[in-house]
């Protein structure tokens, strides 16, 4: 099978234009070429009046090494490379320790069901519900009822990717294929077959609920075990090597083998293991306010007259800018017709994050726009000094809000004049429970307002539009990454910890579904070999 790359078509191409774009590029009949199939599917939008796809394809044609031989100096024609997953090895059945996995967020979801794939039977720890009793708790926390601190959009099973665009992209170099491993389960679990090829694919809440029921019966049935509202209180360790483990449920589990994949919100279980001196660094993160534009107008400045196209969908975008007081103001998690929604775990604070659906249909557009901070010269003096500024930072904004969970908000013009806002313009807020007017200039600290006060008309130069003076912000945006590292050697396993492996976003390796997937995997692997090795 042949790779063709960077063949390029206009937008409204029929089929036989593909065909015949590959004919030309190989110089053979239509009498030669066998299957077509599309491996990735992108576009150029730089010239939004001429947008181009861009495919990357895997061709089966007669006589390909006689072909391929006409093509060695062109890196587009090239033999298909092996993509399939391939398992390090499979549980004897001798194995007498089973492994466990503590949150079923993506990291955990993947190295557990990678580990019962091995036959590991790995028991699985889930401080939360089940993903359709946690569904019900986080939406009605939406409409004014009772937060749950044990099931909301941060804990329970699927993690806080269920409430969130579902993006399955990332920038992790895959060699391994990792990534496509991801990708084909969440296809056999009910995701559309396009998350396989497009550019930029998404999911959205709703196909995730189910995808991810679907994931959990697999591990059950191949021998695994999930344990919902089951909360890690306690870690043992002897001689630098894990033990077991104290539950909620008033257990003690012996454990030699666990993944700590736990997620960025878990405060108590990170003091917890600060406490047992399993060693954490604090790291950089960013704070900042979720911004509103009504999605047709990101679709103009994006698309120009294909705004609206199927292929396309809804537009994003992705923005940076360097400050004059040094800092970097980028947007995050950008959101395309998407909601605002409230992520806070903990009582008397309030949180934002965006969430869209599979069909990005929703009127506004959504994106965190954030200031990175380093623990060096904003939150010295202790691993977990970043938690302690992310808690002031939500404390502050549910004052501001109300003190009843409703958010403070803000429009771009007022934001950006230094005038708290009075009533809103064109663009309503997304956001529930609700939100209050008020200036967000007391939410954050004062070089972080002035950081993104000089980035917003910068980003108005790059989308005409962004500095609109009734487009909202809503604030605050303090959980884009976990604000500490637990650090882990080349084997996996916690520096200082044998047999405790930090994993996925929580610990800081990861950033995303697809990302938090892959480590999983990797992890789920290192776990796999440890095993075997024990079992030699």
């Amino acid at each position: 099978m042949l790779r063709l790359t960077d063949i390029k078509l206009p937008l409204d191409h029929q089929d036989t234009d593909l065909t015949q774009a590959i004919l030309d590029k190989l110089g053979c009949s239509a009498a030669q070429l066998g299957p077509v199939s599309v491996f990735k599917r992108g576009f150029d939008a730089r010239n939004k009046f001429d947008i181009q796809l861009i495919y990357t394809l895997d061709i089966e044609v007669d006589d390909q090494q006689a072909l391929l031989s006409k093509f060695d100096n062109d890196p587009h024609v090239r033999l298909s490379p092996d993509t399939r997953y391939k398992f390090v090895g499979h549980a004897p059945e001798t194995l007498n320790e089973r492994p466990v996995v503590i949150g079923l967020g993506p990291c955990g979801l993947f190295a557990g069901l990678l580990l019962a794939q091995m036959g590991f039977k790995p028991i699985i720890l889930e401080r939360g519900k089940e993903v359709r009793e946690r569904t019900k708790d986080t939406f009605g926390f939406w409409r004014k009822k009772p937060l749950n601190t044990e099931s909301n959009v941060q804990f329970g099973e699927g993690g806080a990717g269920t409430f969130s665009d579902g993006k399955l992209y990332s920038q992790v170099k895959d060699r391994k294929h990792y990534g496509r491993k991801v990708l084909s389960e969440f296809v056999d679990a009910g995701a559309p077959d396009e998350i396989m090829y497009v550019s930029k694919p998404h999911i959205g809440t709703f196909k995730l609920v189910a995808m991810v029921e679907r994931m959990r019966a697999q591990i059950i049935e191949l021998g695994g075990e999930i344990r919902f509202s089951t909360r890690v209180d306690n870690v043992h360790i002897e001689n630098g090597q894990l033990t077991g483990l104290s539950l909620s449920t008033g257990e003690h589990l012996p454990c030699r083998h666990a993944v700590l994949a736990v997620g960025h919100s878990a405060r108590d279980t990170f003091k917890m293991l600060y406490e047992r001196n399993v060693y954490i660094e604090a790291k950089p993160f960013s704070v900042g306010f979720r911004i509103e534009h009504e999605q047709s107008m990101i679709d103009e400045c994006r698309f120009g007259p294909n705004a609206g196209h199927p292929i396309l969908g809804a537009a994003d975008y992705k923005l940076v800018h360097h400050c004059k007081n040094g800092r970097a103001v980028y947007s995050f998690c950008m959101c395309p017709g998407g909601t605002v929604v409230a992520a806070a775990s903990e009582e008397g604070r309030v949180v934002t994050n965006g969430m869209s659906q599979y069909s990005r249909h929703e009127r506004n557009a959504n994106s965190a726009i954030v200031v990175g901070i380093e623990p060096e010269k904003d939150f010295p003096g202790h691993p977990l000094a970043g938690i302690d500024l992310q808690r002031k930072l939500e404390e502050q904004a549910y004052a501001l809000g109300g003190s009843n969970y409703d958010a403070p908000a803000q429009l771009i013009g007022d934001f950006l004049t230094g005038k708290a806002s009075s009533e809103l313009g064109e663009v309503k807020p997304s956001y529930t429970p609700g939100v209050k007017l008020t200036d967000l200039s007391k939410v954050l600290p004062d070089y972080a307002i002035s950081a993104i006060r000089e980035a917003i008309p910068a980003f108005d130069k790059q989308i005409k539009g962004f500095a609109k003076a009734d487009g909202l912000l809503t604030g605050v945006e303090t959980r884009t990454s976990s604000p500490i590292s637990i650090k882990r050697g080349a084997d996996f396993q916690s520096v200082n910890v044998n047999g405790l492996y930090p994993a996925g976003e929580g610990a800081g390796y990861a950033g995303g579904i697809l990302s938090a997937g892959i480590d999983g995997i990797k992890v789920a692997e290192a776990v796999a070999l440890s095993l075997l090795g024990d079992n030699k």
